[in-house]
């Protein structure tokens, strides 16, 4: 693999340092020197900042997410989406030895304020408005997503005696799949959108990363999740911020929202992080299904 990475880098460009994103595998910061001082490489171009992120399969990254992600950030591209730009990418492994990946570092941090920012609020919708810009049809890579995070369906691991429920998420459940799911339209969505998948500086934002479980989708797949979590990290305004940010970027209401704020509350593991965290989920999914018709 480094024999790889080597090959797409400049020969000018030396690897100075690499360093785990999790527990001691992939993703993988680069740091890069340039060898004499001088500038130029294919990699510095394309607006790294002398590092890039390395992607392979890890515990938590299956080859086909990788494969994702670089769908995703060749969409992010094509559409001018505030995003990593990806600089190689070996799906099959036949040179790297592996599936791997190639992108470049957005500057800034995934560290949200403890207090909520109505600004930064704001800035995030808006930023999936523009990641929900426009149709898109799915493919093999970018398939279609019913909800957040769908590699995991806490809901159905609930409903199979494979994790504990509580009465409030078997009521949500039962609300949930009794209506039929919003349909149209189907746009570019990010699929894992919270404070750690997101890049800011002050009460801006820079970009979404960790693109993995992209996909195509209704908005309200994104719009719930964020509004989930900042539901949990803040109060009860956020969401609103969240969904006001939106609304504002792209010119017109979002739909269903008390059906996507449950779907994101449900696919949540019954005891969440924290006693706290479970308190304000349980909080936030009383509010969707009492307004779900």
């Amino acid at each position: 693999m480094r024999a790889w990475l080597a090959e797409q880098l400049d020969s000018r460009t030396a690897i100075s340092a690499i360093r785990s994103l999790h527990g001691g595998e992939s993703p993988w910061w680069i740091d890069l020197t340039m060898r004499g001082g001088t500038t130029g490489s294919a990699v510095f171009c394309s607006g790294s900042a002398r590092s890039v992120v390395l992607r392979s399969p890890s515990s938590r990254i299956s080859s086909d997410q990788i494969a994702t992600n670089v769908a995703a950030l060749a969409v992010a591209e094509q559409r001018g989406l505030p995003a990593p730009r990806l600089l190689a990418a070996d799906l099959d492994g036949r040179a790297a030895g592996t599936p791997a990946s190639l992108e470049t570092i957005v500057p800034g941090t995934s560290i949200w304020p403890a207090a909520p920012s109505t600004e930064l609020l704001l800035a995030a919708g808006a930023a999936l408005a523009r990641v929900h810009a426009g149709t898109l049809d799915p493919t093999p890579h970018l398939p279609f997503r019913p909800r957040p995070i769908a590699v995991d369906d806490f809901a159905q691991d609930r409903r199979a005696g494979r994790m504990p429920t509580t009465a409030l998420l078997d009521l949500a459940d039962d609300r949930v799949r009794a209506i039929e799911p919003p349909g149209t339209p189907a746009v570019f969505v990010h699929g894992d959108v919270w404070p750690g998948n997101t890049v800011v500086a002050g009460n801006g934002m820079r970009g979404l990363i960790d693109w993995k479980t992209a996909g195509v989708g209704n908005p309200g797949v994104d719009l719930g999740e964020l509004r989930k979590q900042v539901a949990i990290r803040y109060d009860d305004d956020a969401p609103g911020h969240v969904l006001e940010g939106w609304r504002r970027a792209r010119g017109t209401s979002a739909d269903d929202i008390a059906y996507w704020d449950a779907v994101a509350a449900l696919n949540t593991p019954t005891e969440m992080y924290s006693h706290h965290a479970t308190l304000r989920r349980d909080h936030f999914l009383r509010a969707a299904i009492a307004r779900l018709r």
